[in-house]
């Protein structure tokens, strides 16, 4: 599957860090938990438990962008180890904090989650427990229906390969 091409943005181009939980340093594991909190439980309004167990066994891409002397989180994903829900690897907890939103770094944000999934995992399938409201979106990277939609934590989703 060619994926397309990351749109461009108007921000400077994010810093990436792909780790395994152990070795995020606090600070960067404070941005991403915030971030997972602030976007899942507030704003969507959701109340789940966000420290679910898998952390441990998964890695997590995280998008910085540099302001000056400074650093801020952008956006923010995880994928899971396959057979630890699912017997595929699985992209989750996708994020695009609020201030960076509108530029296209989701799509750069998920574009680059699957190119490091695949040198992970080379001809896996990867799969996605999406919200349906964000289906268009996760079809347009390539991925396709493989459940009904089902209710979690009160929104619905849809699994997609």
């Amino acid at each position: 599957m060619e994926l397309p091409p990351a749109a461009s943005t108007s921000a400077s181009t994010p810093r990436w860090q792909w780790s395994r939980l152990p070795a995020l340093a606090p600070t960067a594991l404070y941005a991403a938990l915030a971030a997972r909190q602030q976007v899942f439980a507030v704003e969507q309004l959701c109340a789940f438990q966000d420290a679910d167990g898998h952390d441990l066994h998964a890695w997590h891409l995280l998008a910085w962008v540099d302001a000056g002397a400074a650093s801020s989180l952008a956006a923010y994903l995880r994928v899971l180890d396959p057979g630890r829900k699912y017997s595929e690897p699985s992209i989750g907890r996708v994020l695009t904090v609020p201030a960076h939103r509108g530029i296209g770094l989701g799509r750069t944000l998920m574009i680059e989650g699957i190119l490091r999934t695949r040198e992970i995992w080379p001809g896996r399938p990867i799969r996605v427990a999406a919200q349906q409201r964000l289906e268009t979106f996760y079809a347009s990277l390539g991925f396709r229906p493989v459940s009904a939609p089902y209710d979690e934590d009160g929104i619905l989703h849809v699994d997609m390969l």
